[in-house]
């Protein structure tokens, strides 16, 4: 009996355990389901955000499916197949290499991998006729020195002449130049004269071989500009010129907010942690990357809208400079104002606080309504008005402020306010030069007189 009670113990137990298995599986499942729902939601968030962030993205991956569609009948079409053999396939990884985000971008590594293919193409039949001139036993090892000359590092003098490509290609990457603007063209030169020359050894027909895969890249080219520039061509000049536009926008927010917060009469300078302008410099002074990627692939685009040729795209990044100077002096200033905030100052140097309060209110004022006069003209391409006036009492102001503060013997009492005044002072120098910079580019640009077109931005803006 003892022994059958035991037996029964046991076997209630090997149950417990298994249950409890069964259990820790199901809870262990469930957990799992969990995780990937939660991941699946958060990643349809973020491309629900991106989405509505930029619109045109959508339209973007909507278009590259449109050309990698159109370029999968050619290797469905049995004739066109046929043709080409197995080279069809470049044409289909050619669109998504080639296939970017604006026009430009499109069209500088189209004609790059292009012009790329078809150097290499020619050089490596050279470098296959000249090796089968050593015969079956020095083919290989001419070939193989060919491919290894392409792929050294040679002389930087070197990458600069067409005829010396083949004895530097790789070290060319690492010259800034080079790697900015033709880094792309590099590597497809390394890639297509290494597979050209490499196949020579096996190929019975190398020039057909390389006119498949030539003729195969300029058809996944071809369709890739066609899809980029006829189906809501984004343009690379185009949101150059709104980044313009929108950073004078923001340098004046800024300027309105320290006039209205900080300098009029009733203002205290109160709690100014998480105010909106003072964060609006930030993203001028991040623009830098955007802008010098803009600049390159907005000179390769096409004449479009108001965009002549030989237009001066150069003078956007000139002007972008002087607006990341300004917004640099500004974030000292947006910490001296912070600083400023919890100081305290003696009875003696009150008068002299009001009258730097007011000389600065007045410099922000005018140089905000400088700003806002200059950020509408960009948009409108129109001639900006003349700023003269805002800038003269912006700078009589400054130039009276400068000579209180030169007689006043309490100066070390206000020190605090005396670089706030001298910030201002060094911001409305550096909007000079943005404005001189602005009136080169109307002249450079052609901007027209419109009153028209000014009032229905200034209309557009108000709704």
């Amino acid at each position: 009996m003892e022994e059958s009670q035991a037996t029964e113990s046991r076997n209630g137990g090997g149950d417990s355990n298994g249950h409890s298995l069964v259990g820790n599986c199901r809870e262990w499942l469930w957990s799992a389901l969990e995780r990937l729902r939660c991941t699946g939601v958060g990643f349809t968030g973020e491309l629900a955000k991106i989405a509505r962030d930029d619109p045109r993205r959508v339209v973007y991956s909507l278009k590259v499916g449109l050309a990698l569609t159109v370029v999968s009948v050619f290797y469905y079409i049995t004739a066109l197949f046929d043709g080409w053999g197995s080279s069809t396939i470049w044409a289909v990884i050619t669109v998504v290499f080639v296939m970017e985000f604006t026009v430009g971008a499109t069209l500088c590594k189209g004609l790059h991998r292009v012009l790329a293919t078809l150097v290499a193409g020619f050089l490596a039949v050279g470098a296959h006729l000249a090796a089968q001139l050593c015969g079956e036993k020095g083919e290989p090892i001419l070939l193989g020195a060919f491919v290894f000359l392409v792929g050294i590092h040679g002389h930087t003098y070197a990458i600069q002449r067409l005829d010396s490509a083949t004895s530097a290609a790789t070290f060319s990457r690492f010259i800034p130049e080079v790697k900015a603007t033709y880094d792309y063209g590099v590597l497809i030169f390394i890639l297509t004269f290494t597979m050209v020359a490499v196949s020579s050894y096996r190929v019975e027909d190398l020039i057909e071989f390389a006119h498949q895969r030539f003729t195969t890249i300029a058809v996944g080219v071809a369709i890739s500009l066609i899809t980029t520039i006829c189906v809501f061509p984004i343009w690379a000049g185009d949101d150059l010129h709104k980044l313009a536009a929108g950073n004078l926008d923001k340098l004046a927010e800024f300027l309105e907010g320290m006039e209205y917060e900080c300098f009029r009469e009733n203002s205290t300078c109160g709690n100014l942690e998480g105010k909106a302008f003072l964060q609006v410099y930030k993203s001028v002074l991040n623009s830098k990357v955007r802008e010098d990627s803009l600049c390159p692939f907005a000179k390769w685009e096409p004449i479009h809208g108001q965009f002549r040729f030989r237009y001066p795209w150069s003078q956007y990044q000139e002007l972008g400079t002087l607006s990341r100077k300004c917004a640099s002096s500004m974030e000292a200033l947006a910490f001296c104002v912070m600083t400023l905030q919890t100081s305290q100052y003696p009875e003696a140097s009150l008068d002299l606080c009001l009258k730097i309060r007011a000389t600065c209110k007045a410099m922000s004022l005018h140089s905000a309504k400088a700003l806002r006069e200059l950020s509408l003209a960009i948009p409108t391409m129109t001639m900006p008005y003349p700023t003269n006036n805002d800038m003269s009492m912006a700078t009589k102001a400054a130039s009276d402020l400068r000579t209180e503060l030169s007689k006043d013997v309490t100066l070390m009492q206000v020190s605090h306010v005396a670089v706030v005044a001298s910030l201002l002072s060094d911001i409305l120098i550096q909007i000079e030069r943005i404005t001189e910079s602005t009136s080169n580019l109307a002249r450079l640009a052609r901007f027209k007189n419109s009153e028209r077109a000014r009032s229905a931005v200034v209309i557009n803006i108000e709704d």
